[in-house]
Order: C-alpha cells, then sequence, then structure tokens
C-alpha cells in the first residue's frame, strides 16, 4: 500500500471511531467519556442535512451529477458551502466570547477565553482548507450571530452569563452534528482532518461550557434528540 492509501486508511478509520470516542456523553453537564453516543450511525449518501445555530449545515453526502448519480463534483460543493458556513460559524465563536470575556463572571470568562484560543486557531486552520478549495471566507458576522452579539451586549451579570453560556451550548451541540455528517462525506482528505480535530474540539468545548454552568449555578439547556435516520423520516 502506498502513502497516499494509506493516510486515506488511517483517516477512514478516525472518522468510524470518532462517533464513539468524541460524542458519547448524554448531555453538556455529564462528564465527558460518559453515557452514550448523541448521534446515530454515519447516514448514508442521500440522507437530509442538519441545522444548526449559528448556521453551519449537515451535508448531505452527494450531489446528483449529470448523469443522476451521485458525483463527485456535488460533493466538492458541498464541501464549500460547509468551508463557509463553518467559518461563519467560527468567527461568532470569537467575537461572542471576546465579548464574554469582558463582561462574564470569572468562571464564564475563563471558559469564553477557551473558546476565543481554540477556535481562533481553528479559523486559520481551516482558512487554508478554505484557501485551497477557492471559498472565499466571510469577515463579519451574519445577520443571527449579530442579532446575538446585540443581545448580549445589552445584558450584564448573571443574566449575560446565562445567555451566552445556553447560546454556545446549543451551538456546540448543533455545530458538532453537522461536523459528524460532514466527517462522513467530506471528498477533500485535508477538509476531513480540519472536519474531525473540530469535532475533538467542541466535544472538549461542550465539557467546559458545563464547568462554567455548574461553577455559576446556571442550569443548561438539555441534549438535543438524535436526529431521526433519513429512513424514518421519509415514512
Amino acid at each position: 500500500m502506498n502513502t497516499k492509501n494509506k493516510c486515506g486508511a488511517v483517516i477512514a478509520a478516525a472518522v468510524l471511531l470518532l462517533p464513539a470516542v468524541l460524542v458519547a456523553q448524554t448531555d453538556p453537564s455529564a462528564t465527558p467519556g460518559t453515557g452514550g453516543s448523541p448521534f446515530p450511525q454515519v447516514q448514508q449518501q442521500g440522507s437530509q442535512p442538519g441545522s444548526t445555530v449559528n448556521g453551519t449545515q449537515g451535508q448531505t453526502a452527494s450531489m446528483p451529477d449529470s448523469l443522476g448519480s451521485p458525483g463527485q463534483m456535488g460533493q466538492q460543493l458541498l464541501d464549500k458551502q460547509f468551508v463557509r458556513a463553518a467559518a461563519e460559524d467560527g468567527l461568532a465563536d470569537v467575537k461572542l466570547g471576546t465579548l464574554a470575556v469582558e463582561k462574564g463572571g470569572p468562571d464564564v470568562k475563563e471558559a469564553a477565553q477557551k473558546m476565543v484560543d481554540d477556535h481562533t486557531a481553528m479559523n486559520k486552520e481551516m482558512g487554508t482548507v478554505a484557501d485551497a478549495l477557492g471559498v472565499l471566507l466571510p469577515k463579519k458576522l451574519n445577520k443571527d450571530s449579530q442579532a446575538e452579539y446585540d443581545k448580549l451586549n445589552g445584558l450584564s451579570g448573571k443574566d449575560f452569563d446565562t445567555e451566552y453560556l445556553t447560546f454556545v451550548v446549543k451551538a456546540h451541540w448543533q455545530n458538532l452534528h453537522s461536523y459528524y455528517m460532514e466527517a462522513s462525506a467530506a471528498a477533500d482528505p485535508d477538509l476531513q482532518t480540519q472536519v474531525v480535530k473540530g469535532m475533538g474540539m467542541m466535544h472538549e468545548h461542550l465539557g467546559v461550557i458545563a464547568k462554567a454552568a455548574k461553577a455559576e449555578g446556571i442550569t443548561l439547556p438539555p441534549r438535543p434528540p438524535r436526529p431521526a435516520p433519513a429512513n424514518a423520516a421519509a415514512k
């Protein structure tokens, strides 16, 4: 087996193992590594995408090509759409986290700084992938993220902490699902590598958010239900 095929085999194995390893917790307040996986088995090609709080969409595994069958070109287009949406989410995580570092309570500040540092690094790495794919990344918050920023900017004290932690935990659960779907379908190997890395980061962040919420006496919303399999939804 040549080096290229070996790399492909390693990435494929990582994608298959990650759902059990990285997302094995039942809710944001649980200790990482306990409970069941929040997601079903990897969906097959043609399944429906999931949506996110900040805008990232879980991708369908393929798009019909000119012959009406799943095509590589279709997935490449979906990869580009994912990269742009993921960049919007990453930008929001940095902007909202920076605001929380300024306005949050002690434990919220610590969690927010973690978000800022990690997402800044991830945004830079994703930017390299975007350049290779020819994707122009956004430079400012999208409409929904800007609305959340403005809402948070008008809050203070416990109200601010509760809104911030509630928003970011929902966003991370949704984005984790979207990354999981993209990891199972991405046509570009460098993108797939970054997606797998991002899944680990967001899983870690869920634990950080839960720890801050517990310290501040804030009750977080429960983990969202597992998305229904595509064949069940179609019935």
